[in-house]
């Protein structure tokens, strides 16, 4: 039986739009998708309200035919004159799907290479304007389209219905695809907790800390044998593990000759990993080997949450944050030499204005400043006014790892640091870490979500 901290309460305190939510059985009321993914795990009680998020706008509601037990199809019409195929589903609904979409995606063996769902026909060959010679329902309620070229395409209902045009059924499904939503949380969050060897060896547990890495972004991971090779046994479990200029895996000690502020033992401000970077690595493991005696509290600060925050406290801090490039560099020798340069946002948003990652580590911004003179000032206090906020007491969070912990955290999303500690020669403190990208780790979530639900 899996009883991890996961599968009691840890998350108490949602925060915006929401109120504290209490642990009981998940009400999916027959919505498929990710939430069933948890409902399957036999101890993991999370509301929908708490797996689809809090800290990202909701999306609308939901045409009948958008989600639920897939309908047939009653009919199919050509409407000649805005070159659409109209699908009215059975129950109540209807999609809309352009003539030109539908022969791009036709399904067939010619068409499409069936051992990697991938496209054959090529874009050259394909007519952007064709019309349609007719359209049926066949006996086994797929639609049929013969096009001018006398060429057919059949296309199950099930998999025409998921890539509806309508806005809500498009949100939905990039919901699904890439769990965007995010649970946002402050100082007093609990952290999720699993068992590190369940983790390794039961797809219902690998799972659910997957989804809650997505969506909460820092899950404890408890009982590692305590030996260096964790992070990378953990990493095997998705799939392989982010190459940088500090090797696969990286040792956090206090070291003579540092090359980098972590490697030593004073305070690190808050921080993501690798902004010098232009595609910094998404997901971080850090496996606790060995404590100091005095200090090394980790802190961490939901980055996302934050930047939300100052929006809505301050826009003008938040637009000078989300547009301005910041130059980040990087020197020394590891794995092997390197001299590595970056221009970044400390806030990258997407065309929807949504955060997706940030970008902030003050030890390796660099000197170089390519900034006009009169956007020097609004830069420093734009940092300023986000710094201060993660800084404020309420939404830190401050954890100390012992030996046999790995906390696993989103770095794109987290920005973690750590409090100063004394250095002993008979307990040194000693953390390995290991990144992976978020990629890899969305690809493991999708093969597992199959695996345990036989679902696509």
């Amino acid at each position: 039986m899996w009883t991890t901290t996961i599968a009691r309460c840890t998350l108490p305190t949602m925060l915006k739009r929401s109120s504290v939510l209490a642990c009981h059985t998940l009400r999916t009321g027959g919505r498929p998708g990710w939430a069933a993914a948890i409902s399957s795990s036999p101890s993991l009680h999370l509301t929908w309200r708490q797996l689809r998020g809090h800290g990202t706008q909701a999306p609308s509601p939901l045409p009948s035919n958008a989600l639920g037990d897939s309908p047939g199809v009653r009919q199919v019409r050509a409407l000649e004159q805005e070159r659409l195929l109209e699908v009215e589903w059975e129950g109540s609904g209807q999609s809309l799907y352009p003539y030109t979409w539908l022969r791009d995606n036709c399904q067939c063996p010619l068409c499409t290479l069936q051992s990697a769902q991938a496209r054959s026909l090529l874009l050259s060959q394909l007519d952007i304007h064709t019309g349609v010679d007719r359209v049926q329902v066949t006996d086994n309620n797929k639609v049929s389209i013969v096009w001018p070229d006398q060429h057919t395409s059949e296309f199950d209902p099930e998999w025409l219905r998921k890539r509806c045009f309508s806005p809500a059924a498009r949100q939905a499904l990039q919901e699904e695809l890439f769990l965007n939503e995010r649970t946002y949380w402050d100082s007093e969050l609990r952290i999720p907790t699993a068992n590190f060897e369940e983790v390794l060896h039961d797809d219902k547990a690998a799972l659910a800390w997957l989804l809650a890495l997505r969506r909460v972004g820092i899950v404890y991971l408890k009982g590692a044998p305590v030996e260096q090779g964790q992070v990378a046994r953990l990493s095997q479990r998705i799939g392989y593990l982010r190459l940088t200029f500090y090797g696969h895996t990286w040792q956090v000690q206090d070291k003579s000759q540092a090359n980098n502020v972590a490697y030593t033992s004073g305070k690190l401000s808050l921080h993501t990993d690798y902004p010098a970077l232009h595609y910094p690595p998404g997901v971080q493991f850090l496996h606790c080997l060995s404590q100091a005696g005095e200090g090394g509290e980790s802190e961490a600060v939901d980055g996302f949450h934050m930047a939300d925050q100052l929006r809505r406290e301050d826009p003008e801090a938040f637009r000078t944050l989300t547009s301005l490039r910041v130059d980040f560099t990087d020197t020394g020798s590891d794995y092997c030499d390197f001299m590595v340069q970056s221009k970044n946002h400390i806030i990258d948003v997407d065309s929807d204005g949504r955060v997706v990652r940030i970008n902030y580590n003050n030890a390796t911004r660099d000197s170089v400043l390519d900034l006009p003179l009169h956007q020097v000032q609004a830069f420093y206090s734009s940092l300023k006014a986000y710094v201060q906020l993660m800084m404020r007491p309420e939404n830190m969070l401050t954890y100390k790892m012992e030996p046999g912990d790995l906390v696993t955290f989103d770095n794109w999303r987290l920005l973690h640091g750590r409090k100063s500690f004394q250095s002993h020669p008979d307990r040194m403190r000693h953390l390995e870490g290991a990144y992976l990208d978020w990629d890899e780790v969305m690809s493991r979530l999708r093969i597992l979500f199959k695996s345990v639900h036989g679902e696509s």
